[in-house]
C-alpha cells in the first residue's frame, strides 16, 4: 500500500485556520517565502527565526517544510550574494529544498496566539486586545451537497474555522431538498450526463464565518464536495464578529508588586534578566502584554488602565515617557516570542493527527543574539 503524505500546502492550510493570512498587518510579509508548498511533507520544523544555523539544523534533520514565526524575507533583496549570512542560509534552504513559511503579525494577533501564549504563562485572566485592528466580518455561508457528501463538506468547512460560534465548533444547519442541473458541452458531471437534466437529493449547509477565513474555507468547499463546480452562497450579516488586534490586556489574579512580577516573569519566560521601569515595591493587577516589539503601543496601556506594559526592544526616551505618565515597564526582550514554537507545534499535532508519515519538530538553536553579563 502507498503511505499518503501530506502536502505542504494541506499543513498551510490547517495553519491558516488558526492564523489566517488576512489578519497580518499590510507592512508585514507572511506566507511563504522560498520553495514551494506543493510537494509531500514529512518533516516540518517549527522555529522562531531563520538563520544559517537553522538552515544547518534542518538540512541535518531531513526537514521539508520550516513555518517561521519571523519572515527570513521582510526587507526587499536586489542581490543575493552567497558570500552574505542571509545569501548562504537562502543559497543552503535551496540546495536541500527546504520551504520557508512564515506567520508573524498573523500569530500575534489571532485568538491563541504569541500575545495569549505569553499572557497565560503569567497567569493573566479576562483578557481583551490591546491595539484593535478591525473588527472580523462575519459571514453566512450556505453551500449546495448531495446528501451523501453533507457530512464530509461540513467537517472539512469546520476544521478550517466555519461554524464557530463562542466554545461551539462545527455549528451548522441542514435543510434536504432537491437539486437541478444541466451539463453542458465541455463538463465531466460527476452525477448526471451531458445535455441531460439531472435532479439529485441534496441538502442545503448553512454555517457562519469570520470573513478573515473565507479563502480557506471556499478551498475547503471545492476539495470535499464531489462536484465540479459546487453551487455557494455568500451573505453579509449584522451579528458583531471579533475585535482582533494586537497585544493582550488583563488582569493578574492578585495584585503583586512590580518586583515579583519582574521575577515571575524571569521564571516563566525563561531569561537571566530583564529591565524595569518604575517603583519595584509598588503593586501592580492590571497588565498589558504584547510580544515582540511593542514601544508604539505604550500610549495605548496607558490609557486603557495598565499598571505595567510588558514587551520587548524598548527605548530609552520612550520608557522615559512612560515612565513619567505613570505606567510601570517590563521589557523581557524580543527573543520570548520563542514560545510560539512550542504552540504551533502543538497546534499542528492536534489538527493533523498521530500521523506516521508526518513529523513536526521544533528548533533548538539557539537565535537570542544577546548575552547577559
Amino acid at each position: 500500500m502507498t503511505e499518503k503524505y501530506f502536502t505542504g500546502r494541506q499543513i498551510i492550510e490547517v495553519l491558516e485556520a488558526w492564523a489566517p493570512k488576512e489578519l497580518a498587518y499590510n507592512w508585514d510579509n507572511v506566507g511563504l517565502q522560498l520553495g514551494t508548498l506543493d510537494k509531500p511533507v514529512k518533516k516540518v520544523m517549527i522555529t522562531l527565526d531563520v538563520l544559517e544555523s537553522v538552515a544547518d539544523e534542518a538540512a541535518e534533520a531531513g526537514v521539508d517544510l520550516i513555518i517561521a514565526h519571523h519572515p527570513i524575507l521582510f526587507k526587499s533583496l536586489k542581490q543575493l550574494d552567497t558570500t552574505t549570512a542571509k545569501g548562504r542560509t537562502i543559497a543552503k534552504l535551496m540546495k536541500h529544498e527546504i520551504s520557508v513559511y512564515a506567520a508573524h503579525t498573523n500569530l500575534d494577533i489571532t485568538e491563541g496566539g504569541v500575545s495569549d501564549v505569553l499572557a497565560a504563562l503569567l497567569d493573566i485572566e479576562k483578557t481583551t486586545v490591546l491595539v484593535p485592528s478591525k473588527q472580523d466580518q462575519l459571514i453566512k455561508l450556505a453551500v449546495y451537497v448531495p446528501e451523501a457528501y453533507t457530512d464530509k463538506v461540513r467537517k472539512a468547512i469546520g476544521n478550517l474555522g466555519a461554524g464557530h460560534i463562542g466554545n461551539y465548533s462545527h455549528c451548522s444547519f441542514r435543510v434536504k431538498g432537491e437539486g437541478t442541473f444541466k451539463p453542458l458541452d465541455g463538463t465531466d458531471p460527476f452525477i448526471g450526463s451531458q445535455g441531460e437534466l439531472s435532479r439529485v437529493d441534496e441538502e442545503r449547509l448553512e454555517t457562519i464565518l469570520p470573513e478573515s477565513k473565507l479563502a480557506g474555507v471556499i478551498e475547503a468547499i471545492k476539495r470535499a464536495h464531489p462536484y465540479e463546480e459546487p453551487a455557494y452562497d455568500l451573505y453579509p450579516v449584522k451579528n458583531q464578529g471579533k475585535i482582533v488586534g494586537a497585544g493582550r490586556i488583563g488582569d493578574l489574579p492578585e495584585n503583586m508588586t512590580l518586583r515579583d512580577l519582574g521575577e515571575r516573569v524571569k521564571e516563566r519566560y525563561q531569561i537571566p534578566a530583564l529591565r524595569v521601569v518604575g517603583d519595584l515595591e509598588e503593586k501592580v493587577k492590571r497588565v498589558a502584554i504584547l510580544g515582540g516589539s511593542g514601544e508604539d503601543f505604550i500610549k495605548e496601556a496607558y490609557h486603557k488602565g495598565a499598571d505595567v506594559y510588558i514587551t520587548g526592544d524598548l527605548s530609552f526616551h520612550e520608557a522615559q515617557d512612560a515612565w513619567q505618565m505613570g505606567l510601570k515597564l517590563i521589557d523581557p526582550g524580543h527573543h520570548v516570542e520563542k514560545f510560539m514554537k512550542e504552540a504551533v507545534q502543538n497546534y499542528l499535532q492536534q489538527k493533523l493527527g498521530d500521523s506516521h508519515t508526518l513529523q513536526v519538530i521544533t528548533s533548538s538553536v539557539h537565535t537570542e543574539p544577546f548575552h547577559f553579563m
